[in-house]
């Protein structure tokens, strides 16, 4: 039994920590020369568009299949497998956690504004949407070993912030 009520309210928090993506966005282009302005947008936008499929395909299984030794989920590709979490729809999670893990990449595109040739930035931006988002959201989240020690990070400021800022490090 899912609770509409509960389900409205993921969802509008995870069109807040979206239009993050837009802030962000904004930030960077201000802190830039005016000539990438178009570069620094497209990088957020690719966070986004290639980092939603990968994790979709191979990063949502990795962060919350079944736990192997506590540091990585067994891979679900494309969500097949059933999950449970609580009063929500397995889909209402999963877009939730998708906005995480495009704000988890695309906190490192401000660090590296004006450095990064866009094909590369594309590539890191796909393996962190892939592995490293998903491996360490498994360890906080998904069961993993950070989780069995009694870690607790209510609002996701190690799961996102702390990998995006260890990424852009």
């Amino acid at each position: 039994m899912f609770s509409s009520v509960d389900t409205i309210w993921v969802l509008l928090g995870a069109t807040l920590v979206f239009f993050m993506q837009a802030g962000f966005a904004m930030v960077e282009t201000g802190f830039t020369r005016a000539k990438n302005a178009g570069n620094i947008i497209m990088k957020n936008l690719m966070d986004f568009a290639v980092g939603t499929p990968v994790y979709w395909i191979l990063g949502f299984g990795l962060m919350f299949g079944a736990s192997n030794a506590g540091i990585i989920g067994t891979p679900d590709f494309f969500i097949q497998g059933e999950y449970a979490f609580g009063s929500l729809p397995t889909w209402a999670y999963v877009i939730f956690q998708t906005v995480f893990c495009a704000t988890a990449a695309t906190i490192v595109s401000g660090a590296m504004a004006e450095r990064t040739k866009f094909s590369a930035y594309c590539i890191y931006s796909l393996l962190i949407s892939a592995v490293v988002y998903p491996v360490s959201g498994h360890w906080i989240w998904g069961g993993g070993w950070l989780a069995s020690l009694g870690f607790h990070d209510f609002a996701g400021s190690t799961a996102v912030h702390m990998v995006g800022g260890a990424a852009a490090l």
